[in-house]
């Protein structure tokens, strides 16, 4: 992956964020871990995040309000949104906004990695197995 890009990973379930923090360490990614939408908003480092990797269910704000919102304040970060509760209508809404990939929780760690590597490559939506729409 080009200059071990940086990855934000927003999950207000501290076992999902170790967990996926360990996972991505030991690929050789460099990651910051953050337990809300918020946190994540008021760090001063989002300038230098590549990937978003955010949890659908938090309080507050969403993962795809959080998409949506730096969308729309002009910083947008591709992003990888993980949910354990999957509906195909929101799979679509968020691949339809831009989202680069919707993973349904439990995710194969090679799926994650593979949608972190589409999204600090480039554009494009992914959906892969475990996803809502996979029947």
């Amino acid at each position: 992956m080009p200059n071990n890009p940086t990855i934000a990973i927003v999950d207000d379930d501290a076992s999902v964020r170790d967990t996926t923090k360990d996972l991505l360490d030991s690929a050789g990614l460099s990651c910051a871990t953050f337990d809300s939408a918020q946190s994540f908003l008021q760090s001063k480092g989002t300038c230098a995040i590549r990937c978003l990797v955010a949890d659908m269910r938090m309080p507050g704000m969403t993962g795809l309000e959080l998409y949506s919102h730096l969308v729309s304040s002009g910083t947008p970060i591709p992003t990888i949104l993980m949910t354990a509760y999957p509906d195909e209508q929101t799979c679509v809404r968020a691949l339809k906004e831009g989202v680069t990939c919707f993973l349904a929780k439990p995710f194969r760690p090679e799926d994650l990695l593979a949608c972190i590597e589409t999204a600090v490559r480039g554009p494009g939506p992914a959906l892969l197995p475990g996803a809502a729409s996979s029947k």
